[in-house]
Parts: C-alpha cells; structure tokens; sequence
C-alpha cells in the first residue's frame, strides 16, 4: 500500500546532451515569410512549421514570450536564435554572449529592435531588404507586447 516512490534522476549540466549549434542561413524568401509570421499570418506561420523551418516558427511563439518555445529553441540547436530573441528584449547578458561568439549581425539586429538608433541605422543602411523588414517585424511586435505590459488598463 506504501510503496517507496523511485528516485528519478536529474541529469547534472555535465550530464545533458551537447546539441550543436545549426545555422541560420535562410533565402530571403523565407526571411520575408518569417517577417509575416512574426506579424501574426498564420498562413505564413503555418507554412514555415511544416516545410523544413520549425525553428522559425517555434521563435515566432518565443518572441512572444512562450517559455516553451524558448526551452525548445535552446534544446534543439538554435541556442544563438534564443539569445538573439532575448537580447532583442535587453538581456544584457544575451547581448554580450552574441558579441562575443560572432554573431555580428544578431548582435546590431538586436540592439536595433532595443532600441538603439546607430544599430538601427547600422541594419538599414548596410543589410539587404528582407534583413531589414525582418527587423522591423520583431522591433513591431516587441514594442507591442511592451506596451500591453505596460498599459495599466490591462488586468494581468
């Protein structure tokens, strides 16, 4: 009636699975679809899920604020996506750790989307196209879901 309960192991952070980093080198086609997903199309969202880009997909939930979706970025090679989203919302720590491991242009796209202007200015003036106008749809979105944390006629 009183059984012992089993002890289940928590792996220590030496003992978890060392996934490697997967690249984020996408045509601007599909740079652009992301931008329309982050927008909220779901048809674009939907799209990106089921034709080989769930990374892009999963980000669009973590942009806004899904910690699952940040669990599985993190979990399954897109570490530096992550840090580029969380950065994007002033993780100082994020926002070095890009710097510091390369990643240039995640590193100005994230401070422009926070709010720098030089940054900003940086990406619109050196990127292509679809770089910039996926900027502008996370920068979007991101100050939307600030000001609705911010609105005091929210109830949270």
């Amino acid at each position: 009636m009183f059984k012992k309960k089993k002890k289940v192991h928590i792996p220590s952070s030496k003992e978890k699975k060392i996934v490697p980093m997967k690249a984020l080198d996408y045509p601007p086609k599909i740079l652009l679809a992301w931008a329309k997903a982050i927008e909220g199309d779901d048809e674009f969202s939907e799209w990106l899920k089921f034709n080989g880009f769930l990374e892009l997909h999963t980000a669009c939930a973590a942009i806004s604020l899904n910690e699952k979706a940040r669990l599985w970025l993190m979990d399954n090679g897109y570490p530096h996506l992550l840090a580029f989203i969380q950065a994007a919302e002033g993780n100082k720590p994020a926002t070095a750790w890009l710097e510091k491991n390369g990643f240039n242009l995640l590193y100005k796209m994230a401070l422009a989307i926070d709010g720098d202007r030089d940054a900003y200015a940086w990406v619109k003036d050196t990127q292509a196209t679809d770089i910039y106008i996926l900027m502008v749809a996370i920068k979007k979105t991101k100050d939307e879901i600030e000001d609705q944390n911010n609105d005091p006629h929210t109830f949270r």
